[in-house]
């Protein structure tokens, strides 16, 4: 039943993609709102797939790959919707929407059936960290866009020329501070999720930190996006730096979300 729930999210989720791109190229009203309702639709659909999965297996169901990134896509349509409440970020509708649909279908590739859950992980922090960390990497995933973004518009402007869409592109300011503000809630979701991580560890093995992969990787991220928020805040950083920098933080969260569980295995290993 989950699954086949899934398939209809994924269908919502396809028809805002084609929505928002026509909103893009034809402006009209109507296909953005069209789009949003879809994208709403798509998320209210989802949401109800990962209750009752839920209820079915009695835990978090984000212990296996397919469930993990189902779970994922959910975050950044969730912070999507969020965002968009905020800003006129139409042009992102018809990026992001792709990408959710995508890790959607890929998390469908693999095996949907609900096994036992391993004793290590039966504990109140699972759905703790788990939340933390994987809203941090949602936020940070649609930065990583909004960055690619915003060095388009930039090359383009600084080549004197004008995009064909530029009348309906957010500009550089507005880009600028949507990373701002991607930033100032995707680095206490990394930093929760570390910490809860390590607790859980604590209780769990006996040691707070043990230097897995996956955990060695997150860590790496952290620093990436520290040194970011540092420098902005203290050395004025903007505009490409920041785009720069989010761009290189998005291949840490890219190498620990799914790097590590092909190439180094460890702990946190989806099977």
């Amino acid at each position: 039943m989950t699954v086949y729930l899934l398939f209809v999210a994924l269908g919502f989720y396809l028809a805002s993609t084609c929505l928002f791109f026509l909103a893009l190229f034809l402006p009209r009203p109507k296909f953005e709102r069209s789009g949003q309702l879809f994208l709403l639709g798509g998320f209210a659909v989802h949401l109800v797939s990962l209750v009752l999965r839920y209820i079915q297996a009695g835990y978090a169901p984000v212990t296996s790959f397919h469930e993990a990134l189902s779970f994922l896509s959910l975050c950044i349509a969730g912070f999507f919707i969020y965002l968009k409440r905020s800003y006129q970020i139409r042009a992102l509708g018809g990026i992001i929407l792709p990408v959710l649909s995508a890790l959607l279908l890929w998390s469908l590739a693999y095996p949907t059936a609900i096994k036992p859950l391993p004793p290590a992980l039966d504990s109140w922090l699972l759905p703790v960290h788990v939340l933390f960390s994987f809203l941090g990497n949602a936020v940070f995933i649609v930065t990583f866009f909004v960055s690619i973004l915003y060095l388009v518009v930039d090359r383009e402007i600084k080549k004197k020329k004008g995009l064909a869409l530029s009348g309906r592109l957010p500009s550089l300011e507005t880009l600028d501070r949507v990373n701002y503000r991607c930033m100032s809630y995707g680095f206490p979701f990394l930093t929760a999720g570390i910490v809860t991580g390590s607790i859980w560890a604590g209780i769990a093995w006996k040691s707070y930190w043990s230097w897995d992969p996956k955990e060695t990787w997150s860590l790496i991220t952290w620093i990436v996006y520290a040194i970011l928020i540092h420098n902005r805040l203290t050395l004025g950083w903007r505009g490409r730096k920041t785009a720069y920098m989010m761009i290189l933080g998005f291949l840490a969260i890219v190498m620990t979300f799914v790097g590590v569980n092909f190439l180094l295995k460890g702990l946190h290993s989806y099977v």
